[in-house]
């Protein structure tokens, strides 16, 4: 079979799949303007509160050992701000393992071909 013919018997598999992800969706209630806008406070919060954490922590350092050369403050928020993007990243990513799950596509070697043969 020529190349042209596999890309695009992988590409028709790809639609196919993205069609039924999109109709169970679609069916669920799950993908909705609400839901999207739940993920991203989901998101936002998962970020905020570790930061916040992080400042009140670097606050209360700053106040009980005042040394002026290191800001606790800005160190924790910074820290603080790393591990909300973490905790954020790994959500994420167990999210997407889900979806794919899901739909069948949960080994690495598919989601691997799935990355190589994005449609434009």
């Amino acid at each position: 079979m020529p190349q042209a013919q596999q890309d695009l018997e992988t590409f028709k598999k790809e639609v196919r799949k993205r069609e039924k992800r999109k109709l169970a969706m679609l069916q669920d209630g799950k993908e909705s303007v609400w839901f999207g806008l739940g993920m991203f406070g989901l998101i936002g919060w998962s970020i905020a509160i570790p930061t916040l954490l992080g400042i009140a922590f670097g606050i209360w350092l700053d106040k009980r050992w005042q040394q002026g050369q290191v800001s606790w403050t800005l160190t924790f928020l910074v820290v603080g701000l790393c591990l909300g993007c973490v905790n954020a990243w790994f959500w994420m990513v167990r999210e997407r393992e889900a979806l794919h799950a899901k739909d069948g596509n949960n080994t690495k070697e598919d989601r691997r071909k799935t990355k190589q043969h994005k449609p434009l």
